[in-house]
């Protein structure tokens, strides 16, 4: 015990002050910095834990970081041991737990696949050499905007620049579809009003959420059910199924979520919808809710999305006082009310078990499986985890009818599926398409390649490249399958032939390095092992046969022994890289 050592950092009165506004009575507040983490008992602990990451979120925005004083304060108002309070927040890539200099605000800016070919090192450098701190960091969802940045300042609102324009007009936004009546997922984007419930009461919301209502929840999982309707987060598991599951479980407190943690590099679609249509996603989560029987519902939303952010807790807010959430909501006699929880840049946390430690206070591991999320999921209660593209779903199906809505899309991928296009194509953005389009055809729909193209990554970072041979591969979810490539949250990413693969696949591998969570020793080691190959490689201008032989024995541990999904795909990127020719030659 001798080497021991307690922190006696105290917090300033700004600090206590925002720590108390999200999370303590003030007249608590002496006690809690004085007797620590000792009153209260476990219970107290079970209630309050889930404060932690607002809390950190609140110190960080008062004085640009989290200061030990600010950290003591915060564990000791929620019971929270600081040893485990500091190794959640140093968990994270958004949170400071070193002064960042006279609150010198820090640019973090994306390094990842779009950005990495459109000029994001010399973004960096500039900024630099402006006097401005530079943190060179991962995807940030604004791909469609490369090289992109995000900026987090002290006793300011984080903010992305190219969301001046959104915030000073919000119906100022376009897609690139704009104004085509094909468009059933994203027909109000652009179109409504994403700050005003009235508007979105014009243009036919809240129609489907009375609908639900008025045929029962055992109708609405059937029509989800007929539709075929799978998940649009990469597993593309039933979503019948899931609701079902938890809607039979009875005796104990249900949750649904919405998985709005994108940050798969390559994504940005739920940060458009957020931003341009948030009380859609209000509504479809309110319909899930009621469906399997749920009282609580949550949002957890990326940290690096400030405007989407700011509209969804307008929407929620708007949605409250107009009797659409809350213990009565559409005055059906029902209690569901939604709570919004901003991650603080974690790609693990987008794995559903991760997200759920997350909201609970801890660090974003995932958790074993079995037992599944619908028995035993957030608090150890019933959940259905959905991210925002398959929400939407519902509210499209519930509108055509499920029999109706099977017939759209594919043979076995039914429905009409968002899709991310981004690096060198002429009008990257985001696109709606039925299933069952040509991957040369959605290019031309985003005006076609800029270049020659040498490679297109489908499903981001845990993707796989495919050559420009296979252009005329159909974008369903069987017969992509069938090519050994995914789908995954529908990232299209184009390169053409004056891209350096090498760096490139380099970057993709060190992303896994850093993002991994480091709990499972087969990713643990197996994504630093594969980043060291790959420097190897980097650096000798090729890739021995044993080499590459290691690669394919790491990638298969992976897949077969990782906890979660971020090891089973980690490889996928680099093999079909090696795999075309893109990197590797033999010596």
């Amino acid at each position: 015990m001798a080497d021991l050592k307690l922190s006696v950092d105290t917090s300033t009165d700004a600090e206590r002050a925002v720590v108390d506004a999200v999370i303590a009575p003030a007249d608590h507040a002496v006690v809690y910095e004085t007797e620590r983490v000792v009153r209260g008992g476990t219970e107290r602990r079970r209630e309050r834990r889930h404060l932690l990451l607002p809390g950190l979120h609140a110190l960080q925005a008062e004085a640009g970081w989290i200061s030990p004083g600010g950290l003591n304060y915060l564990c000791g108002a929620l019971q929270v041991p600081p040893a485990e309070g500091f190794g959640v927040a140093t968990f994270y890539e958004l949170f400071r737990t070193t002064d960042p200099a006279h609150g010198q605000s820090v640019h973090h800016v994306c390094m990842d696949t779009s950005c990495h070919i459109a000029g994001a090192e010399a973004l960096a450098r500039s900024l630099e050499a402006e006097g401005e701190r530079v943190h060179r960091g991962p995807c940030i969802g604004q791909c469609e905007r490369a090289p992109a940045q995000f900026i987090q300042g002290r006793a300011e609102p984080d903010r992305v620049p190219a969301d001046a324009a959104s915030i000073a007009d919000p119906t100022s936004y376009r897609l690139p579809q704009h104004g085509s009546s094909k468009l059933r997922l994203l027909h109000r984007v652009g179109v409504v009003d994403p700050t005003s419930l009235q508007s979105y009461h014009d243009h036919g919301g809240y129609a489907m959420l009375r609908y639900a209502i008025e045929i029962g929840s055992d109708a609405v999982i059937d029509e989800v059910k007929s539709a075929e309707l799978l998940g649009r987060g990469g597993a593309a598991f039933p979503t019948a199924v899931k609701w079902r599951a938890v809607a039979d479980e009875r005796g104990r407190p249900k949750h649904v979520i919405a998985n709005a943690d994108e940050s798969e590099p390559g994504t940005f679609k739920d940060r458009i919808v957020m931003e341009n249509d948030p009380f859609a996603l209000i509504e479809s989560l309110t319909i899930a809710g009621l469906t399997v029987g749920a009282d609580n519902g949550w949002i957890y939303i990326r940290g690096e999305y400030p405007l989407a952010t700011t509209r969804l807790r307008n929407a929620i807010e708007q949605c409250r006082i107009a009797g659409l959430l809350g213990d009565n909501v559409m005055d059906s006699g029902a209690r569901f009310d939604i709570e919004l929880r901003r991650g603080a840049g974690a790609y693990i946390c987008g794995e559903e078990t991760a997200l759920m430690e997350s909201i609970e206070g801890y660090r974003g591991e995932p958790r074993n499986k079995p037992p599944f999320p619908t028995t035993y999921g957030l608090f150890g209660e019933p959940t259905a985890v959905n991210n925002p593209e398959t929400l939407l779903n519902v509210l499209d199906l519930l509108e055509v009818g499920g029999d109706h809505y099977r017939t759209l899309g594919s043979e076995r991928s039914s429905g009409h599926r968002l899709f991310c296009l981004s690096g060198h194509v002429r009008v990257p953005g985001l696109y709606e398409v039925p299933f069952g389009i040509a991957l040369g055809d959605l290019i031309d729909l985003a005006g076609g390649s800029t270049g020659m193209t040498r490679a297109v990554l489908l499903g981001g970072a845990a993707g796989v490249f495919v050559g420009p041979d296979q252009l005329d591969l159909e974008l369903s979810l069987e017969a992509v399958r069938d090519a050994g490539a995914t789908l995954g949250s529908g990232v299209i990413t184009l390169f053409d032939d004056t891209v350096d693969f090498t760096a490139l696949v380099l970057r993709i591998a060190e992303f896994f390095k850093n993002e991994s969570c480091g709990q499972c020793v087969p990713c643990r080691v197996g994504v630093t092992r594969q980043h060291e190959v790959l420097v190897e490689m980097a650096a000798n201008g090729a890739l021995s046969d044993e080499r590459n032989t290691l690669i394919d024995d790491m990638a298969t541990v992976m897949r077969d022994a990782s906890i979660c999904g971020l090891g089973h795909t980690a490889s996928g990127a680099v093999q079909s890289a090696i795999r075309l020719g893109l990197v590797g030659d033999r010596p």
